[in-house]
């Protein structure tokens, strides 16, 4: 008898879900969507397992205090008569920062709910949300197993020297350092490229997760090794509205020369810097390559740049490099991004099939290529759901 898990993927404003079935351990989408605009003019729409739209609502200056509990309730009020019969059997979300102290998907409770709320400072963009997708699930369905799935868990396998930070030693034991994100994408890119190619699975693998976050990591036997992400979701590459590295005297010399708040800094480096900042066109990679506006290509540019950087970083701490591997948005789409990088690359040995590559793959390199480059697709919630239906399996 099949049995459904809820995936949950809570944002400040949005709430994106995946409705699975799992049956005799297989996991299958029964529908997927997302509740957009909580707060002003909430949007739903639900699609089928085929990606066709087969419910879309919306409703208007929706009343005070109607935020993501409401929109789940309206999500459950349409899902409960779709679902298998057995029922829901658990609510899996993602949770961006575990911190120093979960390694591994865990079952709520109220002592983890603690500990969740503690590290809302080490992300504060996207903890709150997540939680508030949590007190909501928790009050609509009790009695409904709910599991929280880190983003920072899959990182945990870092040597430590690549955590530390050249600070004295009680912060990294107060919990300042290297945690690294998007690591349930990574495990499932870990994961498929058993499948799709075992010889690298088991080698160097850098996976460049471009998206509007953007991350990358260096994946060793098909453990992580180093992320170029660090204490918050603000280091590394340049991303949608998010600043990348950035030298800690510039948030010094906001402070004290510039005058700013803390609250002013964070709005600069979370949501006014990145793409959008450096072009002052867009955030996103599509209105970017199609723009004129020289500061658009400028953008680009650095933004390839940081990435072959990253790279190199990467698979020198791991002592060479055997696959290459694009995944998320911009990583799944952008042939024109992956052609730049991979080119960047050709000292490793990277050689690129441009005819793949402008199929998108899935593999971009030649068969002589000395490193395997790929082009796979991530799947967060798959990853979420698994770990869901382990935990509740103990």
């Amino acid at each position: 008898m099949s049995q459904a898990i809820l995936v949950l993927n809570a944002g400040s404003s949005s709430l994106k879900f995946t409705l699975f079935t799992a049956s005799n351990g297989a996991l299958t989408v029964r529908y997927s969507g997302m509740i957009e605009g909580i707060g002003t003019e909430p949007h739903f729409k639900v699609k089928d397992d085929t990606s066709r739209v087969v419910y879309e609502t919306g409703w208007a200056n929706p009343a005070q205090g109607q935020g993501h509990a409401y929109a789940l309730e309206q999500l459950a009020t349409w899902l409960n008569p779709r679902l298998p019969a057995a029922g829901l059997i658990g609510v899996g979300h993602r949770v961006v920062h575990g911190g120093p102290k979960y390694s591994a998907p865990i079952v709520l409770n109220a002592t983890v709910l603690r500990d969740l709320e503690d590290f809302v400072q080490l992300a504060p963009l996207h903890q709150p949300a997540n939680l508030a997708g949590i007190h909501a699930a928790l009050a609509l369905l009790p009695g409904i197993p709910n599991v929280a799935c880190f983003d920072t868990a899959f990182h945990r396998s870092h040597p430590l020297v690549a955590d530390h930070y050249g600070l004295p030693a009680e912060y990294y034991a107060e919990g300042i350092r290297r945690y690294g994100f998007h690591g349930l994408s990574y495990e499932y890119i870990a994961r498929a490229l058993q499948h799709v190619d075992p010889v690298i699975a088991e080698g160097h693998v850098v996976i460049a997760h471009l998206g509007n976050g953007s991350s990358m990591c260096a994946l060793s036997g098909g453990r992580s090794h180093d992320s170029s992400m660090g204490f918050t979701a603000l280091d590394g590459l340049p991303m949608g509205t998010r600043c990348g590295q950035l030298d800690p005297g510039v948030v010094l010399f906001l402070l004290q020369a510039k005058g700013m708040t803390a609250k002013q800094i964070e709005e600069l480096l979370y949501k006014r810097s990145g793409l959008l900042g450096l072009s002052g066109v867009s955030m996103d990679m599509r209105n970017l390559e199609a723009s004129t506006d020289p500061r658009a290509a400028e953008a680009i540019d650095y933004y390839v740049f940081r990435i072959i950087r990253e790279a190199g970083a990467l698979a020198a701490a791991m002592g060479g490099l055997d696959g290459f591997v694009f995944t998320a948005g911009i990583g799944e789409h952008a042939a024109q991004i992956r052609e730049r990088v991979c080119r960047g690359l050709a000292w490793l040995g990277l050689t690129l099939d441009p005819t793949a590559n402008a199929s998108h793959g899935p593999r971009i390199s030649t068969p002589t290529s000395k490193i395997a480059a790929w082009v796979i697709p991530t799947d967060e919630e798959r990853m979420i759901a698994l770990h869901t239906l382990n935990a509740l399996r103990g």
